[in-house]
């Protein structure tokens, strides 16, 4: 088994978090601040090991960056996470002790939701430090980041359609989605509206039947082994990360992987897998970076419509990248490094300039 360094791999900070008395084992990783201070959520998640936590943070943190590069933001990458069931062990007192630690590190990062956390709980936290995002439309923030997430995936799902078929609609596509919590549902809602055949699957049968009552025509798949060896056009994974293994590449029926899962790649020679099978792959940083375009705007005092109108720009980064792919023939995950470093290393240097 590989050893996870509490270093990461080229890591600025990596800050390790504990309140006996709330509870509170929380992890922050920084991994860039060359275009600007550190942005990404906090995952609240009862991880079976700390290492398990730490390999988490460390590989999103490193995400971000290049998320929050190739989506144009001044900003960079970083993520933190809280060990533990955030429905057995989430209180103010918790929150708050997060929101002191955050605090100690004076903006060089801000926090938002991720799987475990919401717009509420940045409240709570927001009473112990000044850099959150992702909070409550009451509180002036952006409310639910789910929102555009599913948005940008949808874009970049048009984007990587037009990239295979030549035609941007999805109208008359059978797109698969795996997990339908706060992002699916709402990328479920955009397709029905385009009219495209959806099939969704989740292992929590409440979310299924939530969706169901509000798009009676989507059919229902018992597992995701089941779902990708329908024969569907689209599949989009939007639980959690290690979605597309060599298992799931062999059984895939579809022409384009594209959803809003983060770190999808089981290990680097998935995408070579799929590159064989003629799957083309969206890079998941690169569409479902709606998330962080939302929450972001606060920054400048929150706009839905702003946002929104950045986060329609996924489908010109998705079209960029997949064509940069074939052009250089690299994979587009390849594609999407190569730009989301040359925009960090480009603007990075700006701040060598002393004014």
């Amino acid at each position: 088994m590989t050893t996870v360094s509490a270093f990461g791999t080229q890591h600025e900070q990596v800050v390790f978090c504990q309140d006996e008395a709330s509870g509170l084992k929380a992890i922050i990783a920084i991994y860039s601040t060359a275009l600007g201070p550190a942005l990404g959520g906090t995952r609240f998640y009862p991880y079976a090991s700390e290492t398990e936590a730490l390999a988490d943070v460390l590989n999103l943190s490193l995400s971000m960056a290049y998320k929050n590069s190739l989506a144009g933001l001044d900003l960079g990458g970083g993520k933190a996470v809280i060990i533990g069931d955030p429905r057995r062990i989430k209180t103010e007192a918790l929150l708050r002790a997060y929101g002191r630690f955050v605090e100690s590190l004076h903006g060089r990062y801000y926090t938002a939701c991720d799987v475990g956390t919401f717009s509420a709980d940045m409240d709570v936290i927001a009473r112990e430090t000044r850099y959150v995002t992702g909070r409550t439309l009451e509180h002036g923030g952006a409310g639910d980041s789910s929102v555009l997430t599913a948005y940008g995936v949808y874009q970049g799902m048009r984007a990587s359609a037009q990239h295979v078929w030549g035609d941007a609609s999805l109208a008359g596509r059978t797109v698969g989605v795996a997990g339908v919590g706060k992002v699916g549902r709402h990328l479920v809602r955009h397709l029905v509206e385009e009219d495209a055949r959806v099939v969704i699957t989740d292992v929590d049968h409440d979310a299924l039947a939530a969706v169901r009552d509000l798009h009676p025509d989507v059919a229902t798949a018992p597992s995701t082994e089941e779902l990708i060896s329908q024969p569907i056009d689209v599949y989009a994974p939007c639980a959690l990360g290690g979605a597309l293994d060599d298992d799931t590449v062999a059984r895939l029926t579809a022409r384009v992987v594209c959803g809003a899962a983060n770190n999808q790649l089981a290990h680097e020679g998935v995408e070579k897998l799929l590159a064989e099978r003629g799957i083309v792959y969206a890079p998941d940083y690169c569409v479902n970076a709606g998330g962080v375009i939302q929450v972001a705007d606060e920054l400048e005092g929150f706009d839905f419509d702003r946002a929104k109108s950045r986060a329609a720009r996924i489908f010109d980064t998705t079209a960029a990248v997949l064509e940069q792919a074939a052009s250089q023939h690299v994979s587009p995950s390849v594609a999407a490094d190569r730009l989301a470093e040359q925009r960090m290393a480009q603007i990075g240097r700006l701040s060598q300039i002393r004014l």
